[in-house]
């Protein structure tokens, strides 16, 4: 039998990331490039291998807000899957599964954490914090509805955790 299946997304890569909230407001990393133009992304990474999906996130957390368990008012809860299959400049894309949590702040939490992140590859990122009903207009990766929710510590509905598949056709990297 002759494998005829394309090689862009022969492998996948298992993202997770959080939209975390202080009240009404959520925090975001916003990065410019040499045109002006900013986009915006959600707080997380790669999951490593054999690594579990919780003790990515911690540490994903921990490595880009600067936020520790003790910060949080409650566990992450499950929100949102993204089955992303995107060519973006550089290598072989891999098909990226972008698991997307909601986390609460506790009291006086948000003044703990980093102002910026700074990564090896995407280079230096601002952490802005939005009132998440007015993030609608904004470059968001992974495009994630976040204005369209119930809010900050609703409840999570499992019937609409699967988002739209995201590919060359509905997406486009700025």
């Amino acid at each position: 039998m002759t494998n005829t299946e394309p090689t862009a997304f022969h492998r996948i890569k298992i993202r997770v990331a959080a939209l975390v909230f202080d009240g009404e407001d959520v925090a975001l990393i916003r990065r410019t490039n040499d045109q002006g133009t900013s986009h915006y992304s959600l707080p997380g990474g790669n999951v490593e291998p054999s690594e579990p999906l919780p003790r990515a996130l911690q540490r994903e957390l921990q490595e880009e807000l600067g936020l520790h368990p003790e910060h949080l008012s409650g566990p992450p809860a499950f929100t949102w899957l993204l089955d992303a299959m995107v060519t973006r400049p550089g290598s072989t894309p891999p098909r990226k599964l972008h698991l997307v949590y909601r986390i609460q702040l506790g009291t006086g939490a948000r003044q703990k954490l980093k102002t910026f992140e700074d990564d090896d590859t995407a280079g230096r990122g601002d952490i802005v914090w939005l009132p998440y009903r007015q993030t609608r207009d904004l470059n968001i990766f992974p495009p994630a509805p976040i204005a369209d929710l119930a809010g900050p510590t609703g409840d999570v509905d499992a019937a609409s955790a699967l988002l739209p598949q995201l590919n060359d056709t509905n997406y486009q990297w700025v």
